[in-house]
């Protein structure tokens, strides 16, 4: 188990359809001591057998000892986590969102990730303690959700 586990650091990622992006995630959450990655919605699973071997290219078999759980609905899951007393914090460009230079992560916190095109949804944005952004300096309003979570590890787990 990695030096940082014990941070209570989450990852929810729901519907993210590239298998890629999830093999990222596993690896980037490797790298910060994610404690565990929930996912939900259609994101890919490594128990699916199709589905590791594609997220295996960029995962490098992280998928294999960092922990993970799937739960299709993300509501239900964020329920049970803030219960557990667990913050529920969005990544996520939207008005009103706070600067991720700015934030103070307070564990345990589960930070969640959004469909690559459409992001977190409302109904999820309403169950968050914070939403919060990565600001953008380019013409682009967005990174890839992989990149954006690297991102964010790093902030979070520092």
């Amino acid at each position: 188990m990695g030096k940082n586990r014990g941070k209570d650091f989450f990852v929810i990622a729901h519907n993210i359809r590239s298998l890629l992006n999830v093999g990222s995630i596993f690896r980037t959450a490797d790298a910060f001591g994610v404690a565990k990655i929930y996912l939900t919605g259609y994101t890919g699973t490594p128990a699916n057998v199709f589905h590791r071997a594609r997220m295996g290219k960029v995962s490098l078999g992280t998928e294999s000892w960092v922990p993970w759980e799937y739960e299709k609905s993300p509501i239900r899951l964020i329920k049970r986590l803030k219960s557990e007393g667990v913050k529920i914090i969005a990544l996520e460009n939207i008005k009103g969102a706070g600067n991720i230079a700015k934030f103070k992560p307070k564990f345990p916190l589960a930070l969640v990730l959004g469909e690559e095109v459409r992001g977190v949804s409302s109904a999820i944005l309403k169950l968050c303690n914070a939403i919060i952004e990565i600001p953008m300096l380019g013409k682009k309003e967005s990174l890839n959700v992989a990149v954006a979570f690297g991102v964010a590890a790093y902030h979070v787990s520092k």
